[in-house]
Order: C-alpha cells, then structure tokens, then sequence
C-alpha cells in the first residue's frame, strides 16, 4: 500500500476515533450533571468517587472501542503478519497505547498505519486526561472552596 493511501486511511481513522470520542465525551459530561442529584441521595458521603469511577470507566470503553475499530482495519486490510483478529487486537492494542513491544510488527508497506495509529492514541489519550481532570475538578469544587 503506497505512502498517501496509509496517511488516506489513517487520517479518515482519526477522523472517526475523534468524533466518537467527542460524542461519548459530550454525553459522558451532560449524563454527569444530570445523575448528580441522584447519585447524592442515593450514596450520600460517597457520590463522588462513585460518579468519578463511572466517568473513568465509561472513558476507558471508548478507548477499547477504538482499539476495536484499529484491529478490524488491520483485517480488513488484510495486514500480514496479522493473520488473525486475535494478533490484530493485540497489535491495535501495544501501538493505541504506544506500549509497542514490537514482537509483531506490520509489512513494510502497511508501517505507517502503524504510526499513525500511535499518534492516534497518544492524542486521545491526552484529550481523556484533560476530561477525566475538569470532571474531577467539577465534583469537588464545592469542597474546595469551604477550605
């Protein structure tokens, strides 16, 4: 596969990993305001880390969704030595989190796919760590402004 086909495929894979995440973020963010009150009643002294391990969990299965979404290119496109979707998952998996052992590495021809799905995870990530950080801001600014 030639140079401007991968940045092709990779960029339009960006693409789709962002607006996922932009969507599962907006959501993430609006369901929060809306549960507080009742996550207040129901686990009173509590409510809080409750409400921040629900966000945290909820961000780390959209990350396991684009993880999917890699792995399932991968097959698609028939990337050897990937010759099954379970070799395609891992892979997806060490190059999103840029772990990258590189006990499996793609053809010559399917590399950059591989760089830019890196990039692709670093960025993400990078974005799900600011989210995480207001939200966590937001639960508890209450208690930091009686201090």
């Amino acid at each position: 596969m030639n140079l401007f086909l991968q940045l092709l495929i990779g960029g339009m894979m960006i693409g789709v990993t962002v607006v996922i995440q932009a969507i599962v973020l907006d959501f993430i963010i609006r369901r929060t305001g809306v549960s507080e009150h009742f996550l207040k009643r129901l686990c009173r002294p509590f409510w809080q880390p409750i409400t921040a391990a629900i966000v945290v969990i909820s961000v780390f299965a959209v990350h396991i969704i684009h993880i999917w979404l890699w792995a399932f290119l991968y097959r698609a496109l028939d990337c050897a030595p990937l010759d099954n979707f379970s070799d395609a998952l891992y892979f997806a998996t060490v190059t999103y989190t840029t772990l990258g052992y590189g006990d499996i590495t793609l053809e010559n021809s399917f590399r950059m796919l591989s760089g830019i799905e890196a990039v692709n995870g670093f960025l993400l990530f990078g974005w799900t760590t600011a989210f995480i950080f207001e939200v966590i801001s937001r639960l508890y600014k209450h208690e930091a402004k009686s201090i």
